[in-house]
């Protein structure tokens, strides 16, 4: 069994629609210290290949993705 990563912030993206849950997780990046771990949650469908996108383009690390149901959960690190 894989082992829980904990998340320093927590962002509830669902409900929210493009470009909100990118932008939002981006807002929250800003705001959490390099080495800390961001959780989002997002409903969006858009939101799985946004944000796996932004994580590579901006150099954070996605840690851990899971999908449950239509709920998209993302452990992001803040590398810089």
């Amino acid at each position: 069994m894989d082992s829980e990563i904990n998340s320093d912030a927590e962002l509830d993206c669902v409900g929210l629609y493009c470009p909100m849950p990118i932008a939002r997780t981006k807002e929250e990046m800003d705001n959490i210290q390099v080495g800390q771990v961001l959780k989002v949650e997002a409903d969006d469908p858009a939101a799985e290949e946004d944000i796996k996108r932004w994580a590579r383009r901006t150099g954070h690390e996605l840690l851990k993705f899971e999908k449950s149901g239509t709920v998209l959960t993302f452990w992001i690190k803040r590398i810089k």
